[in-house]
């Protein structure tokens, strides 16, 4: 078989074309392939789809294709126009390539997949490109892929940030809950973001007036963007912010008291972490320090923090009756950093409580966003905020790229 016939069933190419000659340069470390097709051969419009167009003056035009072994390959074609009696003069389109692309269809599935566990900028040294051509490739097909999403039963909501950089730089999340899967990604974190969220959720089949539920933080700009943009939906602070306000507030009393009680120095983290993640040193120091003869304000802001947990635990029915409790406690406990808290979580008492109803929580975002950072991390940041949104629906928007395989 020549190797002519040999390449032919290798590239499972269909006539008019074919494999016209192939010639390997071993100082390159390349191999190009020639594609032709005969004289008198006829093409389809690619916008109407009229058959038996026949092609003339042909251009040379060449693509890069997967390895051959280790050594690069590229496809050279003779691509000549047709003139359709609709549409006016097209150039043909080929079945390996799509229009305006320098890579084969078959090269481009690799760096797709690829791109979901590696940085693009090492996969990029490993194929010997650019960069830059190879995001162009990324967000091509994200951007298809997400313009073809469906979102119309989409129901439950999580809206969170992750950063995008040192700084205040930050990227929203919008997370239907139910699929675990990232909707939308937008730069900021303020109530704008909602917006544009709604306006690409409509854009997606999907309908404001359907979401039942929406979890986020206590942030007002995303309160009051939700209130504005869902006015239907039962918000719910999701537990592990409202938890951390407290942390907060328990850590600010150490840091206050440690100027006169020396033996709060280097516990910051037992009162933070939950009793069974402490190790045994950690559990034997909390132990010491909240013996009730030492009397530290931060023992006591921690039995607050602890007893707010607790309400977590309680039926719905005794919920509110509990928090109402805890909330006299803590507001007279004469730790400021605990009162005002305590006031952040009157202030947002009905979200506190909606999640005896809706049951819903952010820990599908923190898990998502916890692969986006691992993804940073991997790469040393992204250039761009559109780099770095293009990845993020690349690992954790569940789109249907429908590649060539």
């Amino acid at each position: 078989m020549k190797d002519t016939e040999l390449l032919q069933i290798a590239l499972g190419l269909a006539p008019p074309w074919q494999v016209s000659a192939a010639e390997f340069d071993s100082d390159k470390e390349r191999l190009d392939i020639c594609l032709d097709f005969p004289k008198g051969s006829t093409f389809t419009c690619p916008t109407c789809g009229q058959i038996a167009l026949k092609a003339y003056d042909p251009t040379e035009k060449t693509w890069r294709h997967l390895n051959f072994f280790q050594h690069e390959a590229y496809l050279t074609v003779r691509v000549a126009r047709i003139d359709c009696d609709k549409c006016g003069t097209h150039l043909v389109d080929v079945p390996w390539a799509r229009p305006g692309s320098g890579f084969t269809l078959l090269f481009e599935a690799m760096i797709m997949v690829l791109a979901k566990a590696m940085p693009v900028k090492t996969i990029a040294t490993f194929v010997n490109e650019h960069d830059t051509r190879l995001w162009r490739i990324l967000h091509h097909y994200v951007d298809k892929a997400r313009k073809d999403a469906d979102q119309s039963q989409v129901k439950q909501l999580g809206v969170d940030e992750t950063s995008r950089r040192r700084g205040h730089n930050y990227v929203s999340l919008f997370v239907d809950l139910d699929e675990s899967r990232v909707l939308f990604a937008t730069d900021g974190k303020d109530a704008s973001t909602v917006q544009r969220f709604k306006q690409d959720l409509i854009e997606h089949g999907g309908d404001p007036g359907a979401i039942e539920e929406m979890c986020c933080d206590m942030s007002l700009a995303f309160i009051s963007g939700v209130e504005k943009q869902f006015p239907e939906a039962h918000l719910t602070f999701e537990k592990f912010h409202v938890i951390k306000i407290l942390n907060d507030a328990v850590d600010q009393v150490r840091r206050e008291e440690i100027k006169d009680r020396p033996e709060l120095k280097g516990s910051r983290y037992i009162w933070l972490k939950n009793q069974p993640n402490l190790k045994a040193s950690q559990s034997d120091l909390l132990e010491q320090l909240t013996i009730k003869k030492l009397n530290l304000k931060t023992s006591r802001a921690y039995h607050i923090k602890l007893n707010f947990q607790e309400m977590y635990q309680q039926p719905f029915e005794f919920a509110e009756a509990f928090l109402k409790k805890w909330y006299f406690w803590a507001t007279h406990s004469r730790l400021e950093p605990i009162i005002n808290a305590a006031k952040t979580i009157k202030n947002h008492w009905d979200g506190v409580l909606r999640w005896f109803t809706s049951k819903i929580n952010n820990g599908i975002l923190e898990g998502i966003n916890s692969l986006i950072q691992a993804a940073k991390a991997r790469a040393r940041g992204y250039r761009t905020k559109r780099n770095l949104i293009t990845m993020i629906y690349l690992i954790s928007g569940k789109l249907n790229f429908d590649l060539p395989t």
